[in-house]
């Protein structure tokens, strides 16, 4: 097939999952087209059957804002006549899904299917806006196919925006022989806690901060901040004030988090609320047990105390004591690692997910999406 995918380029969740999906389209035989105002992070364009088309913002003095919902809708537009795409695939709602649409409706030559997946904040956070709602809406009603990446974020869409299209869950997905275990490089130094997030408050980055201050009340230990965002600077601050600033790495933004992962021991997820979390299940894979909060769409990936687990949002004390049994049992360790990687392996690898997509598209060009 000959499809268009169009996310947002930075760090986060949806254009990671976005860039590897086209990536792994690509590697089975499918013609695939990023359409974007910039490179995806993670995109490797010499890899056979990639193809990126930039999208030109007009700076135009009359224009207080870019318009890059019309830019992005011509782009896609032209792509999808020159290239004789199949179908647009955009993640992240706003304002991805209404500039399919009005490619959708300039294209006269053919149908031209488009389907929107929702990844989390596009429903919960921009979604919930006043100003969005409606036209969050009008764009999910609109779409020739609805994914989303858990059974959590299907039933918020239902819930918050009473839609009556039916929505697909296809879950977030790994490849598990990049994301593997590596036993010789984690018996390497200190035992080490990753954390991977883009800062932002609904991470709860400051949490990690202090957890870790008391799980080194109790192992000698290092933490590991993978990631930037706004509370990259309040967590520096309270890792001074606490007194683990020494055994604190701040790595920043980090491009390939396979060879980082699989040097660590345990990841830590202490977020307010994941759509799905894609850190942890690809933590799983390198056989990092993950301790998390019990929201969102967690619970469809980790079974608690068999492949990792997972404590009330906010819950200081609890995250630190699953840390500390984790670091300082070694059965235990090993016990919930080795059946971290399994779930990964028998749940999540992309030769298990990536082909509900196929079979997903197939069904949206057939007509019978929503």
């Amino acid at each position: 097939m000959r499809i268009g995918i169009t996310c947002y380029p930075t760090y986060g969740g949806s254009g990671i999952v976005a860039t590897d999906l086209g990536l792994e389209l690509a590697r089975r035989g499918h013609q695939i087209h990023f359409i974007s105002y910039a490179h995806p992070i993670r995109l490797d364009t010499s890899t056979p059957g990639i193809h990126y088309h930039e999208v030109e913002v007009s700076n135009y003095p009359l224009f207080q804002y870019p318009p890059y919902m019309l830019a992005l809708a011509s782009r896609m537009f032209e792509v999808a006549e020159r290239e004789q795409l199949d179908l647009l695939h955009v993640h992240y709602a706003i304002p991805h899904a209404i500039s399919a649409l009005l490619a959708q409706q300039m294209t006269t030559s053919r149908r031209l299917p488009f389907i929107t997946t929702l990844h989390g904040t596009d429903i919960t956070v921009v979604g919930a806006e006043p100003s969005y709602f409606s036209i969050t809406k009008f764009s999910i009603e609109k779409s020739d196919g609805i994914t989303t990446i858990s059974a959590y974020m299907r039933d918020r869409t239902f819930e918050f925006f009473g839609v009556a299209n039916p929505i697909e869950v296809i879950h977030n997905f790994v490849n598990c022989s990049l994301y593997r275990p590596d036993e010789e490089r984690q018996s390497i130094g200190p035992k080490r806690i990753l954390h991977i997030s883009n800062f932002r408050p609904v991470k709860r980055v400051l949490d990690c901060i202090r957890v870790f201050a008391l799980v080194r009340k109790q192992v000698e230990a290092q933490l590991v901040m993978a990631g930037d965002g706004p509370d990259r600077g309040p967590a520096e601050r309270l890792a001074r004030e606490l007194g683990v600033d020494a055994s604190i790495r701040f790595l920043g933004k980090q491009d390939n988090l396979e060879r980082l992962i699989p040097e660590m021991h345990v990841l830590h997820l202490p977020s307010e609320t994941e759509a799905f979390g894609l850190a942890a299940l690809e933590a799983m894979a390198c056989g990092v047990p993950p301790v998390a909060t019990r929201t969102g769409g967690v619970p469809d990936l980790i079974t608690h105390d068999v492949d990792g687990y997972m404590e009330t949002v906010g819950d200081i004390t609890g995250q630190a004591d699953r840390i500390v049994s984790l670091l300082t049992d070694q059965s235990l360790h090993r016990r919930v690692a080795a059946a971290a990687r399994a779930t990964a392996l028998a749940r999540f690898c992309t030769d298990l997910i990536i082909p509900q997509y196929e079979s997903y598209y197939q069904r949206v060009c057939n007509g019978y999406g929503t």
